[in-house]
């Protein structure tokens, strides 16, 4: 996948981004091409070598179609929570790793889910966090919105889910 100056893109576990900057260096004895993210929620710059877009998951921002089907996710009750915090906390991190926004979505619904049958571990906690962090930053993106419009549709898919959401702080 290409992309241009002044792409937006997502860069997974770190959101949304800008690719300021397409140039090559020889950091390794040879010429590679890099893209120059900043990252919109750190402020942060990354460097992204052309030949490990697909390895780091780097991808363009979700279009409406895909938010929709996410929306409509958090809207269902129905939530399959792994019993074993080893394998749920195993998983969970690759799906953040992947970075689809879909997979975002499982895993702060999960994990929204088991908060509210029992207090969750201090990185499970991080992760819920983070999760609600990214996904509300990449729809905001994609809709054009403010992170308080987003917040508020969040709210309102999981209102009609039945389960309870505290935000995260």
């Amino acid at each position: 996948m290409e992309f241009r100056v002044g792409d937006k893109v997502i860069y997974p576990n770190h959101g949304v981004g800008v690719v300021e900057q397409i140039s090559s260096r020889n950091l390794t004895g040879r010429p590679e091409t890099f893209y120059l993210l900043r990252l919109s929620s750190k402020g942060m710059r990354v460097m992204v070598p052309m030949t490990n877009v697909a390895v780091v998951g780097l991808r363009r921002v979700a279009r409406s179609r895909e938010v929709g089907s996410v929306l409509e996710y958090l809207n269902e009750p129905n939530v399959g929570l792994q019993p074993d915090w080893k394998g749920r906390f195993k998983q969970n991190l690759e799906k953040m790793r992947n970075g689809s926004l879909q997979s975002v979505a499982e895993v702060f619904k999960v994990l929204l889910v088991l908060s509210q049958e029992k207090p969750l571990s201090f990185r499970e906690k991080r992760m819920l966090e983070r999760s609600w962090q990214l996904l509300v930053d990449e729809i905001a993106e994609a809709r054009g919105l403010s992170h308080e419009v987003v917040e508020g549709e969040l709210l309102k898919a999981f209102s009609k889910s039945n389960l309870k959401l505290a935000l995260p702080s």
